[in-house]
């Protein structure tokens, strides 16, 4: 017996037995949704996130994260998937109305890249971005993620930073005409990624302003924001107008929200009264192994979605 059907058929039977209901979506020859209702914003679990539940394939991950409410997924490796599968993918998210969040086009944390006036680099770039839109005709993503690199020790920093900009409005040209916007990501160097040149909102803000390209925006990672500089709602005010999706994990840990210090509740209430509808990738752990930790991470966000 398949993994998921028995822990369905054991646990249901259990659930029975004692009066009670199956709390989740199962899967049968038709899925039936009995998580109720869509969350309020888009939050979008990877693929894996729910594997106890609905086992190892992503479509069947996909059919039973919308049946939980989700009216999104992320995928960081989409890029390096088949074809065949990035289209069979996007075919059952356009089937079931879900949005795509942001692949990794780019993240190279151990080489100095965008950092550098190099004519190699540039031309890297310049490869990835066609790769990028191949992607973005298979799945009709709108959005994709780079990291700027490690920072050079040897080389003024205003240098560097300049070097950025122009590799991210030359990147920007490329991939602008077919509407694929990218989304840098400041990561944190305290805990997870020392040495990265990017780190900041404000600094994010300050390399889309002077790119001046629609294709330029950020993606801001509450939780790597949360350790690097905290102050996360006036933040999000501040470069408002550039950030285009999130990121989300409780800080300490990163795992899923109720399990740290941010106020997850407070955050959505914000920015879903300023009107985002965009997409809030679930990019964190489970707080609890197994199955145990799968339901515990839809309940954490049924109660930050209840604001």
């Amino acid at each position: 017996m398949e993994r998921r059907r028995f822990i369905r058929n054991t646990g249901a039977g259990a659930l029975a037995a004692a009066g009670m209901s199956w709390p989740f979506a199962t899967f049968g020859e038709e899925m039936k949704s009995s998580n109720g209702a869509q969350f309020r914003l888009k939050y979008a679990p990877g693929f894996g996130m729910f594997r106890e539940h609905a086992g190892n394939d992503p479509i069947d991950q996909i059919r039973f994260i919308h049946d939980q409410g989700f009216r999104a997924i992320f995928d960081n490796g989409l890029m390096d998937k088949e074809p065949a599968l990035q289209e069979k993918i996007a075919a059952e998210l356009a089937r079931l109305g879900m949005d795509l969040g942001p692949f990794v086009l780019y993240a190279d944390f151990g080489t100095r890249s965008m950092v550098l006036n190099d004519p190699s680099v540039r031309e890297m770039f310049r490869k990835k971005m066609a790769q990028a839109l191949e992607v973005q005709k298979r799945t009709n993503a709108k959005t994709a993620l780079v990291v700027p690199g490690r920072y050079d020790e040897k080389l003024a920093w205003d240098y560097q930073t300049a070097n950025v900009i122009d590799t991210m409005r030359m990147c920007c040209d490329l991939v602008g005409p077919a509407g694929l916007v990218l989304v840098m990501e400041p990561l944190n160097a305290r805990t997870d990624h020392p040495g990265l040149f990017l780190t900041t909102i404000p600094q994010s803000y300050m390399i889309c302003k002077a790119v001046n390209h629609p294709s330029c925006r950020i993606v801001n990672d509450l939780y790597h924001q949360q350790i690097t500089e905290g102050n996360l709602i006036p933040n999000i005010d501040m470069a408002w107008e550039y950030i285009a999706t999130f990121h989300l994990g409780d800080n300490p840990g990163r795992r899923e929200p109720t399990t740290g210090e941010i106020n997850f509740l407070n955050i959505f209430r914000h920015i879903h009264q300023k009107g985002y509808d965009g997409v809030l990738c679930m990019e964190h752990g489970k707080s609890k192994p197994g199955i145990e930790g799968e339901k515990a991470v839809i309940e954490a966000y049924r109660k930050m979605d209840a604001f």
